[in-house]
Parts: C-alpha cells; structure tokens; sequence
C-alpha cells in the first residue's frame, strides 16, 4: 500500500509538473488492471491518476506518458493528460489528469470509427518507433523496419515465441511452425503505409468520458499495419459493430482484412501466453497450424 513517504513524494512530483502547491485531500484505490495498482487522487488542483508498480522498471511508465503524448498530440481521439513519471524506492508511477467515466452519446461510435481513421492517417517512414516500449510489463521492440512483413515477424511474432519457449510454453516445434508462417506474411499483408497504433486496443482500454465521448488510455504505441488495432478490438469483445462502420467510412480497410484478423491477434494472443499461459497456447498455436 501507499507509505506516508511515498504518499508525499507523489503529492511533491505532481506540485512541481503543476507548477503550484499541491495538498493532498483524499486517496482512493480504484480497481481494473491485472498489474499495476491504481489510485485516484482528491486535491486542491482537481482530481488526478495514480498507477503504481513495485516490480516494474522505471522506464516503463515514462514510455507509457510518451505513448499517450503521442497520441493526444494527434487530436483524434481524448486520451489522459500524463503529468509526470517517477520512481520513489522500488515503486514506480505514473500519474496523470482524472477522466470522469460518463454514458456514450448517440454518436459515439460514430466518433470512435471517424476518431481511430484519424489517429490511423497519422504515418511515419517506418514500422516501428524511435525507441522500443513496453504492452503492459513486456518490452515491446520497436527496430524500424521498412516493411511490415518483416517488422511483425522480427520485432512481435518472434520474440515472444522465443520468450514462451523459454518459459517452456510452447516447443522448438512450436516456434519452426512460426517462422514458417512468418515467411508467408509478405504474400498475405497488402501493403500499407505505417500507421500510429494504440497498440493495446482491447475493450478494458476504453471508455466514454464525462461528455460522453470516446476515451483511450493504456497504449503500446508503434507505427504498424491499421489492422492490428482493428484486430484487437474484435479479440474480447466490447465494441460495437457500429465502430468498424464508420471507421470504414472514413478510411477503408483493403480488401480480406476480415481473413487477416487471426493473424493480427496473434500478437495481443502472444502477450497473453507469455504473462499467463493457459489456454492462450491453444489459441495461438491453432492459428499458426491454420496459416502456416
């Protein structure tokens, strides 16, 4: 839990990214993540995000507030303003501007789908980013790459297939079927220019905002193929066919992206397999067999 030390060390760091004094009224836990712990905090200068973590390096939550300066300097869809990331002994956090949770207006997926078209026109050069990252605790490699085949098999299939063979989730076996299919990706990719991904858009990283308008948080961010944030949200549900609608509206998907899906969730399904096991190795190793 939080330790009064801690406590004003956090109130400290917040003060000076406000630029004000700041005094603490109130701090809440409030519940939703799988791995870090998470407050809301009540001062005299608002309301504001508290995530901490005891076992998490101190860059992963620095990524996390470029992530979303990434995405919020692109205006297309609201995203929590991070404020400042430190760490205070072993603990490390992030804090940022507290979003009321409202009820979705009549066009919210309206917004949503014109919103993630926006945010998916946003291009770069290369697939990749400037520096790796990290979904959730997993670093993330981010190596620019000139093509996507090569980025999803080198920088996202590969290194968690080693990773789970490592873990010994899965067999040498299990990681020659990945490469075989990582071989074909070139032959079943059309080519896109590289698109700003969220990179973790599943329905836990969502929500309407206080003026009912589409809210994300929790990114990954790279520069990748649109169709692995689409992908994503069709993975656990949450989302309205409406989304994938008016997305299409504004910036079509090519041609077969319904058939590529698999492969897409292939990544978010590797994060999986690495963090918890289970049945995620069935998922993943019925789509290789599938594809390869």
């Amino acid at each position: 839990m939080l330790s009064k030390p801690l406590i004003q060390h956090i109130t400290l760091c917040l003060g000076n990214a406000l630029n004000q004094q700041v005094i603490l009224q109130d701090i809440k836990q409030v519940f939703g993540g799988e791995i870090n712990q998470t407050f809301v905090i009540e001062t005299n200068a608002g309301k504001f995000f508290l995530k901490m973590n005891d076992s998490a390096t101190p860059e992963m939550f620095e990524k996390e507030k470029e992530g979303l300066l990434l995405l919020g300097g692109t205006n297309a869809l609201d995203v929590p303003l991070p404020l400042t990331a430190g760490q205070h002994g072993q603990t490390s956090f992030l804090l940022m501007g507290w979003i009321e949770k409202g009820h979705p207006t009549k066009n919210f997926w309206q917004q949503f789908g014109y919103g993630l078209a926006s945010l998916h026109r946003q291009t770069n050069p290369f697939f990749g980013l400037a520096e790796d990252n990290y979904i959730g605790n997993i670093p993330q490699q981010n190596t620019a790459t000139t093509n996507w085949a090569d980025f999803y098999a080198e920088c996202r299939m590969m290194p968690l297939m080693h990773k789970a063979l490592q873990q010994q989730k899965c067999s040498v076996a299990d990681v020659e079927a990945a490469e075989r299919l990582c071989g074909r990706f070139a032959e079943v990719f059309p080519p896109e220019q590289p698109a700003l991904l969220h990179g973790d858009l599943w329905g836990g990283n969502f929500m309407p905002g206080g003026k009912g308008q589409p809210v994300i948080y929790d990114p990954a961010v790279y520069y990748g193929h649109r169709e692995m944030d689409i992908a994503m949200t069709m993975l656990f549900g949450g989302f309205d066919k409406l989304l994938y609608q008016y997305y299409n509206e504004a910036y079509p998907l090519q041609q077969g992206w319904q058939q590529r899906v698999p492969l897409c969730q292939l990544y978010p399904l590797l994060v999986h397999l690495v963090l918890f096991g289970g049945h995620y190795y069935y998922n993943v190793m019925e789509i290789i067999k599938k594809y390869c």
